[in-house]
């Protein structure tokens, strides 16, 4: 849950509301509520031994001299105030009302045990964690707050009522002096009250802050999950988009491939009438355009696998039929130097006459669309000023040692994007762009080469597949 936000002008009342967290509504709980039981009944456990073997070196000292408790008596009590640690995260302001009782009981009765070493660690780590671990922060206020008051009333009482004042005098042998510009009963009152004041204000400090910054912790773990959730659902729109774009784009083309299938029919029909040989030429176009019209289809279908709903409503706008204008193909990738956004881009065509030509629409498209994306990548994440793009059609077929020989039997179409600059920073991309690229690389069974060059700058290299040479 997102931390409140004070308004201008609020109080102080209002800060330390939001400072306590009473209004945040977050509560804190362990993330493995079996662990940290177990985690705390060893604490607890340890520091039960710790206090029990504190009590009798103080015995051994002479703390307890003038004390009438037994010596098991003493044991009891001093194991009594650490035992309760066990539930110091399941219950904590359960644990600190009892911890703070025994305080105060014990104190009255045999002051000696509390002022243990192991016992005042006690009381600290009971604050401590009444203040992280408590889920109701309104009564954590509560129940803190009283336990601070009876504290320092006990303390008051002690100075005020009782001989602790003048017996730590006469101990210190300061009865009648004055060593100072301060009465010494006067400084060992106020020296007392500020040791206990540092005392429980570092407790309840240390466990507001912790407790803080576990919810912090736990807003930056949900907003990382948010972000992750709406990265990968930005990613599958994307994926659905390019694809939806793909089919569009192998319907046009599959439509131009039935069409010419049409034209030669109708002119093989009227030869054969007249002459048969003569037919044998638009049967030939008729057989390489169906041929390359189903591979083009069994690519769509590959493309669009996983997709439960693909279809969208149809439309007669710029989509429908008549409505577009020709889509780009590989000869059009030079025009991209003069629309490169003042990017100076040099293109080379490494190719045949009359290859590029011949390269398939849907393959020049896809290659012109990886130009096009990386370039545009450059522009705007790149310190990059210049680029090169070079369009590579070779029709020879792979060498049998080559590895990729079987992905390229009858030759390929490449075309490559360089640049030597560096990544300009604050402008990280989403690389939904280039996942795009992927996924026309995949459509057509070729391979991508794109990331970050070993001399500096970057790569986006795609090489497509050529299809079998038809008469």
């Amino acid at each position: 849950m997102p931390q409140q936000q004070i308004a201008p002008g609020k109080g102080w009342t209002a800060r330390l509301a939001d400072w306590w967290g009473i209004d945040s509504g977050w509560e804190r709980v362990p993330a493995d509520p079996a662990r940290a039981f177990r985690n705390d009944a060893w604490l607890g456990a340890a520091f039960v031994v710790v206090t029990l073997v504190g009590t009798e070196l103080a015995r051994s000292i002479g703390y307890f001299e003038d004390e009438t408790v037994p010596v098991w008596g003493l044991y009891v009590l001093a194991a009594a105030g650490a035992v309760p640690l066990v539930w110091r995260r399941r219950f904590p302001l359960t644990v600190l009302a009892v911890v703070y009782l025994h305080f105060l009981v014990v104190g009255l009765t045999v002051p000696m045990v509390t002022v243990l070493a192991p016992l005042q660690v006690v009381y600290f780590v009971a604050m401590f964690s009444a203040v992280a671990w408590a889920r109701d922060r309104q009564a954590m206020v509560l129940v803190v707050g009283a336990a601070l008051l009876a504290m320092f009333g006990w303390l008051s009482w002690q100075f005020a009522v009782g001989s602790g004042v003048e017996g730590m005098v006469e101990q210190m042998g300061l009865a009648g002096e004055r060593p100072g510009l301060i009465s010494p009963v006067v400084a060992v009152t106020v020296y007392n009250f500020l040791i206990n004041f540092a005392y429980f204000y570092g407790a309840v400090v240390a466990g507001q802050l912790m407790w803080h910054g576990a919810r912090r912790r736990e807003q930056l773990a949900d907003q990382a999950a948010t972000i992750e959730r709406q990265t990968a659902e930005l990613q599958r729109q994307a994926v659905v988009t390019e694809r939806l774009r793909i089919a569009r784009e192998l319907h046009d083309v599959v439509a131009h491939h039935v069409s010419v299938i049409g034209i030669q029919a109708a002119a093989a029909r009227r030869m054969l009438a007249t002459d048969a040989a003569a037919a044998a030429a638009p049967l030939a176009t008729i057989e390489g355009e169906s041929r390359e019209a189903v591979a083009q289809m069994r690519g769509l279908l590959g493309t669009l696998r996983g997709i439960e709903d693909a279809d969208r409503p149809g439309s007669a706008g710029p989509g429908g039929p008549g409505g577009r204008a020709p889509e780009p193909g590989l000869a059009d990738v030079p025009g991209l130097a003069d629309d490169a956004g003042g990017l100076d881009v040099e293109v080379r065509v490494v190719a045949e006459d009359g290859t590029v030509d011949d390269v398939p629409a849907p393959l020049g498209l896809s290659l012109y669309r990886t130009a096009q994306e990386a370039l545009s990548n450059v522009r705007k994440h790149s310190t990059a000023r210049r680029a090169s793009v070079v369009v590579r059609v070779d029709r020879r077929p792979a060498r049998r040692d080559d590895p990729a020989a079987d992905r390229f039997p009858h030759g390929f179409a490449e075309v490559e994007v360089l640049d030597s600059g560096r990544p300009r920073q604050g402008s990280a991309g989403t690389g939904l762009g280039l996942m795009g690229v992927r996924e026309r690389v995949a459509t057509h069974g070729g391979i991508a080469d794109v990331g970050p060059r070993a001399t500096g700058g970057y790569r986006v290299r795609v090489r497509l597949p050529l299809p079998e040479d038809r008469p």
